[in-house]
C-alpha cells in the first residue's frame, strides 16, 4: 500500500537550547516587544471592559433608559448591543494592522536570531 506522505528529512535543525531561549526572553529586544505588545493590548482591553459592563449594568439597572425607542421597534438597548458587535471588530482589525506593523517586524528579528543561532 502505498502512501503519499513525503520521505523524513535527511537535515535536521538543532532547536535552541533552553539556555538560549531564556537569554532572548532576558534580552532588551524581547523586552521591547512585550512593552510594545502591552501598551497597546492592555488599555484596549479594560476599555472594552468597562464598555462591556456599562451595557450590562445599564440593562440592569437602567431598564427605562435602555427601553427608549429610537425609531420603529428598535431601542437603546438594540442600538447598544449592535455597537458592542462593531467595537469588537473594529479592535480585531486595529489589532492585526497594529501586529502587523509594530509587533510582527520586532517578532521576526528575534526569530530569525534564534533560528541562525541554533
Amino acid at each position: 500500500m502505498a502512501t503519499d506522505a513525503p520521505p523524513p528529512s535527511t537535515t535536521t535543525q538543532s532547536l535552541p537550547s533552553a539556555e538560549e531561549f531564556i537569554s532572548v526572553q532576558e534580552s532588551a529586544e524581547f523586552g521591547e516587544l512585550r512593552r510594545t505588545y502591552r501598551s497597546f493590548a492592555f488599555p484596549l482591553t479594560v476599555a472594552f471592559s468597562v464598555w462591556y459592563f456599562l451595557y450590562v449594568l445599564l440593562s440592569i439597572y437602567a431598564s427605562d433608559f435602555m427601553g427608549t425607542k429610537l425609531f420603529g421597534n428598535v431601542n437603546v438597548a438594540l442600538m447598544l448591543g449592535l455597537a458592542q458587535f462593531l467595537t469588537t471588530f473594529l479592535i480585531a482589525w486595529w489589532y492585526a494592522r497594529h501586529a502587523a506593523a509594530k509587533l510582527d517586524p520586532k517578532a521576526e528579528a528575534i526569530k530569525s536570531r534564534m533560528e541562525g543561532d541554533a
